[in-house]
């Protein structure tokens, strides 16, 4: 079996996790809005009608439905469906994702789960699909788990993410995308067979604090783990915390002969600035870096001009002055990681930054050309939950168009 046909075998076992979870939670007239049980019944007793649903978003998504339609067939195999946009197409606000046409008497009870299945892996895509666009040259790492609150949400939200990343990819061959996931559960929608990461904080204090033990009781116990990545900002040392584990995983424990790679994760709170740094020598960092003085005249550089004279209240501004040159995982911090590794002679080692890695602090990222390999976020998953909510209208009864007032733009 080649690489590809596995993917998909392991995505299509994902989608079949999806439903045995939504149909182990109970029958529909359990799940489902009691007024569409009301509708059935009544369906059943004075007659039944081939209905025709239309189903929209209220914003611009990336279509990631394969999850409801599965759900859709398991309910209601002899549903026939008519998608407007293909899986990983961006869909503008308002447009028709799809047409599902049905009895009436079936299609009722299924429509409140449909939509708990369409808008939020749909919003997760988009954000995926920004975020890997804005830094194509980072790997993603998905962290979101912690965010979720179970397994199928858990799910959902990294198959939109592997939705959007794929679909990044197809529009920029340049752009790395997801590249695994923090969890077992969800790393084959991603390709990988088991999930990956770094090491806690909490890993950390169990080894009295320092950072470089933890490292030794990561490599010694994980022996099968081929990246090997040290957790910097604990002490607050991430400059020497930085060389030190280096120093140690490529001169004293020698583990790249091993076949072995290193990385350093920044996660730095984002109550103080990287070791090293504070807000005037984060602003010559990364001036320095990319060959600009003056802070605002940097902040021009990455926002482009057009943007920079727009935002006249300097709301946008300042956003990406805290990204560039702010306390926490900022710019400058990992500019200034970078070359303290590559002046020990750690060109080789790599950079993982998490913290609040959402759209806007990608493309600031990526404005200013960041030296980071790979990003830890959960930062895909909606920020807020209205962003998700899908909508369902019947446009036609009996093949007779029918719809309220309002939504008469569906028709078409």
């Amino acid at each position: 079996m080649d690489q590809s046909t596995a993917r998909s075998v392991l995505k299509e076992s994902m989608l079949a996790k999806i439903v045995e979870l939504s149909v182990a939670a109970g029958g529909l007239a359990h799940q489902t809005d009691k007024y569409f049980s009301h509708s059935r019944r009544i369906a059943e007793v004075h007659g039944d009608k081939q209905v025709t649903y239309a189903i929209f978003l209220r914003r611009r998504i990336v279509a990631a439905v394969e999850p409801a339609l599965r759900l859709l067939h398991w309910h209601c195999p002899e549903a026939e469906v008519t998608r407007f946009f293909a899986e990983g197409e961006i869909v503008p606000a308002h447009k028709k994702l799809m047409e599902i046409t049905g009895p009436f008497s079936k299609l009722s009870e299924i429509e409140t789960l449909l939509l708990q299945k369409i808008g939020f892996p749909c919003v997760c895509a988009n954000n995926a699909y920004d975020m890997c666009r804005a830094l194509p040259y980072a790997g993603f790492l998905d962290m979101h788990a912690r965010h979720a609150t179970g397994p199928e949400m858990n799910l959902l939200a990294a198959y939109g993410a592997s939705v959007g990343s794929e679909a990044a990819r197809a529009a920029d061959p340049q752009v790395k995308g997801f590249i695994g996931s923090s969890q077992d559960l969800t790393a084959p929608l991603y390709g990988a067979q088991f999930g990956s990461g770094t090491m806690p904080h909490a890993l950390i204090g169990y080894s009295g604090g320092d950072v470089l033990e933890a490292l030794k009781l990561f490599a010694e116990v994980n022996a099968d783990t081929r990246v090997v990545t040290a957790l910097v900002d604990y002490q607050g040392r991430e400059v020497d915390d930085s060389v030190r584990c280096a120093r140690w995983f490529y001169d004293e424990a020698k583990l790249d002969t091993h076949g072995r790679s290193f990385n350093v994760r920044l996660d730095t709170h984002g109550g103080r600035f990287a070791q090293g740094l504070d807000y005037e020598q984060s602003v010559e960092t990364v001036g320095q870096w990319l060959g600009v003085e003056g802070e605002y005249n940097i902040v021009e550089k990455v926002l482009g001009v057009r943007a920079f004279q727009l935002d006249t209240a300097n709301i946008l501004v300042d956003q990406v002055r805290r990204i560039l040159f702010g306390k926490g995982v900022s710019v400058a911090s990992i500019i200034h990681v970078r070359r303290a590794l590559d002046k020990a002679g750690y060109k080789q080692a790599g950079i993982v930054a998490s913290s609040g890695f959402d759209t806007q602090k990608c493309l600031v990222m990526g404005g200013a050309r960041a030296p980071v390999n790979v990003v830890g976020t959960g930062s895909f998953l909606p920020e807020r939950l209205q962003e998700t909510y899908a909508t369902a209208d019947i446009i036609a009864y009996d093949g007779e168009k029918r719809v309220k007032v309002g939504r008469e733009y569906l028709l078409d």
